[in-house]
């Protein structure tokens, strides 16, 4: 169970055009979170030093668009949840047709709650550190006997892909892409290793929540922190958003593809891209959800399909979940396990799962301008008028 160290909440203090931002819909008192804006631009994407899957490097360009300043919290969630009496996935009776050879009574609902271990395990068996936990929500995290109570400006977890999808219509928002959500946790450094510079820990200190010790049975927290940590504990990047390198892993649109040369491409040329690498990439620090339905009892192929060609070849293989790609690295990313709190590094995910470690962030994008219908007369013709 994530707990605190003793360390007091800091205080969100973030540089950037943060903008006022309304109250959420239905007339609840909670705040959306600040946007700030972000110009036009262009950026080298992705990283030629760590993981396959975050190459090749190359130019992205993105449109303008405002990003909120941190990740969504417990209170915001909540908030949300008031207003509409919206159920997480994780909250749902579980479909026996969805789950063939699995016991009634063993079908209920839960999510993926992370547990150390007692000393040091095979880093390649996942399951010693993960569990499902009937019981497991939003807003009980850890299963039964668990709360956010205190927690109210920590980034809410166990949601879903569907989850973040439905707050974000809610508050009049969208999801951002990965190339959307790299460009802003960039803050203005093209090419950095880091969301703030090439050195890790420059003069000594520590700039994103990660694992602090040896993984997976010891922790000493980040600032003090064991588990997520009040939004904005960390200094804010070049565009004055914080959380974007740790805390919480972010969800994105993107279907999560091998390689960026397997980009918006057809399920034909993931597939071969991903034939070419000498192993699958796995997700992060935690199973997908193939791999978690199997470890409760599920068939490994069941869950929802998309139309859309690049959704079956994010599955992974065996399975005909769709998986969206992750950004940005939690507070249980460790050196010796995981080292993706950066901007280049993602991670899968299947979009019907819930963790303890994954949480969200909106953004808002002008309006794209609708081409008149009517007929446009000639520059020529103009001119001849006069």
């Amino acid at each position: 169970m994530d707990t605190t160290a003793g360390t007091s909440p800091a205080a969100l203090s973030a540089e950037g055009p943060a903008r006022e931002t309304p109250r959420g819909r239905g007339g609840d008192s909670a705040a959306l979170s600040p946007l700030v804006a972000l110009p036009a631009g262009s950026f080298h994407r992705g990283s030629s030093e760590f993981y396959p899957d975050e190459g090749p490097v190359h130019e992205a360009a993105v449109a303008p668009f405002e990003i909120e300043q941190h990740p969504v919290t417990n209170a915001q969630f909540a908030a949300f949840v008031a207003a509409t009496g919206y159920l997480t996935v994780a909250e749902r009776p579980l479909d026996p047709a969805d789950y063939p050879g699995v016991a009634t009574e063993d079908l209920v609902p839960g999510a993926l709650v992370f547990t150390p271990t007692t000393g040091p395990v095979d880093l390649s068996d996942w399951r010693q550190w993960w569990r499902w936990q009937p019981g497991a929500r939003w807003s009980a995290p850890h299963g039964p006997g668990s709360s956010i109570e205190g927690r109210e400006d920590h980034p809410v977890v166990q949601v879903s892909f569907e989850d973040a999808q439905a707050y974000a219509a809610w508050a009049g928002r969208s999801l951002p892409t990965e190339v959307e959500w790299e460009y802003a946790a960039r803050g203005g450094l093209d090419g950095a290793r880091f969301a703030w510079g090439d050195e890790y820990r420059p003069d000594g200190e520590l700039l994103a929540n990660h694992w602090q010790g040896s993984f997976p049975y010891r922790n000493t927290g980040a600032a003090g922190w064991v588990g997520t940590s009040p939004v904005g504990t960390f200094p804010a990047n070049g565009f004055g958003l914080v959380d974007m390198i740790g805390n919480v892993w972010e969800w994105t649109t993107s279907f999560y593809t091998p390689n960026h040369a397997a980009d918006a491409r057809s399920a034909a040329e993931v597939e071969a891209a991903r034939s070419a690498l000498t192993v699958e990439m796995p997700a992060c620090c935690s199973p997908s959800a193939g791999q978690a339905r199997s470890a409760h009892g599920a068939a490994v192929g069941s869950g929802a399909t998309d139309v859309d060609p690049r959704a079956a070849a994010s599955a992974e293989p065996g399975s005909t979940i769709p998986r969206k790609a992750l950004k940005g690295g939690s507070h249980l990313c460790a050196p010796e396990y995981c080292l993706r709190y950066r901007p280049a590094a993602r991670s899968p995910q299947a979009v019907d799962t819930a963790t303890s470690h994954i949480g969200f962030r909106c953004v808002v994008r002008p309006p794209v301008p609708v081409a008149s219908t009517s007929p446009t007369m000639p520059a020529s013709a103009r001119n001849l008028l006069g």
